[in-house]
């Protein structure tokens, strides 16, 4: 399993630049082509010259139908970071498609334009190109994910990012979650992705690659619906007081894989954080979660049986994240 002190450290010093891979854009997004029919897409965390989110939608552009593809790129003033940005100003693109029937996107096809100011995501320039897209995709600063989140559910924009499963245990984020206004997409192969990076790859994992860094617990996170989201997830197991322990301090029991789920219990269980990579709110319903030692009833869900820290105990021993989640239907 791969370290992520380097990504915590690039977190730290907003030093976040990861490109992702074109495979992996490829991998997720196949799963939403009916959603792009007639759609403006927005890349609004890219550099157009090197992204491969601009690449894929460039060269997709006829087969997913699009309508127009913008991409902006954020002007970064400090060699240090990973940026192939070497453009006195930012910059933003555009392109409506094949014009010549090459189906490529040819120079001369692509619209160039510049900002006058810095092409932050934040800014006013760019909030008004974010106003006239109908999809945002892209993989934002992992340091700025709350903020990135909180102006696309602002502007009530439909989207599929890139993220950490870190920031399921953000309270802004999971309330989302929790109220089936995003979800987790289909995922990187193995939990984990390898980007371009000039960051030292540093993890034990087998399987380095060069000029990349590999940094585990790597998901998307989108609200376009998609056929995994109403999968039911398949239960075998049977319910026992000696396989499912009580919580000490929550009247629930302890579930500690998603697929050791029992079949005939309808109270409330605590799952691990993984367990969203499978939820289908169809099936189940998400009614909080305990990450730290402080208990918050909004985002617990469910109260507390004494005093003390808030994570979920058994004999006196704390578990790793849960979200507390109960069957829709009762066996």
């Amino acid at each position: 399993m791969a370290k992520n002190s380097q990504l915590h450290n690039a977190k730290n010093a907003k030093k976040d630049e990861f490109y992702t891979q074109l495979s992996d854009i490829e991998n997720e997004l196949k799963h939403y082509k009916k959603h792009f029919k007639g759609k403006t897409v927005l890349c609004n965390c890219d550099d157009p010259r090197v992204s491969n989110f601009f690449h894929y939608f460039a060269y997709n552009f006829e087969h997913l139908g699009l309508k127009r593809l913008i991409t902006t790129c954020y002007k970064n003033q400090e060699r240090d970071l990973f940026s192939q940005n070497d453009s006195e100003r930012a910059i933003w693109l555009e392109y409506f498609g094949d014009r010549n029937g090459n189906r490529v996107p040819d120079p001369e096809e692509i619209g160039i334009h510049y900002f006058e100011g810095d092409g932050d995501f934040r800014s006013a320039e760019c909030i008004e190109l974010l106003k006239q897209a109908d999809i945002v995709v892209t993989n934002p600063p992992f340091s700025l994910f709350r903020e990135y989140v909180a102006q696309l559910v602002e502007y009530e924009k439909k989207f599929v990012i890139v993220g950490h499963q870190n920031a399921i245990t953000y309270k802004e984020i999971f309330k989302l979650i929790k109220e089936n206004q995003i979800w987790l997409g289909c995922g990187f192969k193995g939990g984990a992705a390898h980007f371009f990076s000039k960051y030292q790859d540093v993890a034990v994992a087998g399987d380095h690659k060069e000029g990349m860094i590999r940094v585990s617990g790597v998901v998307w996170f989108t609200n376009l619906d998609l056929p995994k989201r109403h999968e039911e997830i398949v239960l075998y197991k049977k319910y026992s007081e000696e396989d499912y322990p009580h919580y000490d301090n929550y009247d629930a029991i302890e579930v500690n894989k998603t697929e050791l789920i029992p079949e005939d219990f309808n109270g409330v269980m605590g799952v691990p954080i993984t367990f969203l990579n499978k939820y289908n709110p169809e099936q189940f319903e998400i009614l909080g979660m305990e990450s730290s030692a402080g208990y918050d009833p909004e985002i617990v869900g469910i109260p507390r049986l004494k005093d003390g820290d808030a994570r979920p105990a058994i004999n006196g021993k704390t578990t790793y994240a849960r979200i507390f989640i109960r069957r829709r239907k009762e066996a």
